[in-house]
């Protein structure tokens, strides 16, 4: 994969770009309700932006809960699925959490189609399957 860089969001543009692909994947494309997508967490949040080949491609943001860390809003366009692009945006998110040494577990809530992508990545399951958004979910966490 070439070209691929992850930042940390600084600057409103790049925020605005991490809003539309969350609006394009998760309120567009999988009927998530936008009055759902839209929390007052954003501005609570570190968010991360990937491009790929000078195009915006995916997402992520991350909140601080106590001790641990949580991430959120996983998010790549279809244009760049199955590239490799997602495990990229979660090992930058996994790296700055570890580099910050503030906490020593990360926690997100992923669609259970995508357990295995994340189990890949060292995440362990938890807990029950719940529906948020009405799509399946189900808590994993990484201990750094």
């Amino acid at each position: 994969m070439s070209e691929t860089r992850v930042r940390i969001v600084k600057t409103q543009a790049d925020l605005d770009h991490c809003l539309t692909i969350r609006r394009k994947v998760f309120v567009e494309e999988q009927k998530v309700p936008a009055d759902l997508e839209w929390d007052d967490q954003d501005a609570a949040c570190t968010h991360f932006l990937a491009v790929q080949q000078d195009k915006v491609a995916g997402t992520a943001r991350l909140a601080m809960v106590k001790d641990y860390a949580k991430i959120q809003r996983v998010a790549v366009m279809p244009f760049a699925r199955r590239t490799g692009l997602g495990a990229v945006i979660m090992r930058a998110v996994i790296d700055h959490v570890r580099n910050e040494g503030k906490v020593g577990r990360v926690v997100l809530g992923a669609q259970t189609h995508a357990l295995g992508f994340y189990e890949k990545l060292g995440f362990e399951p938890f807990g029950e399957i719940y529906l948020e958004a009405g799509i399946e979910h189900r808590d994993m966490a990484l201990t750094l």
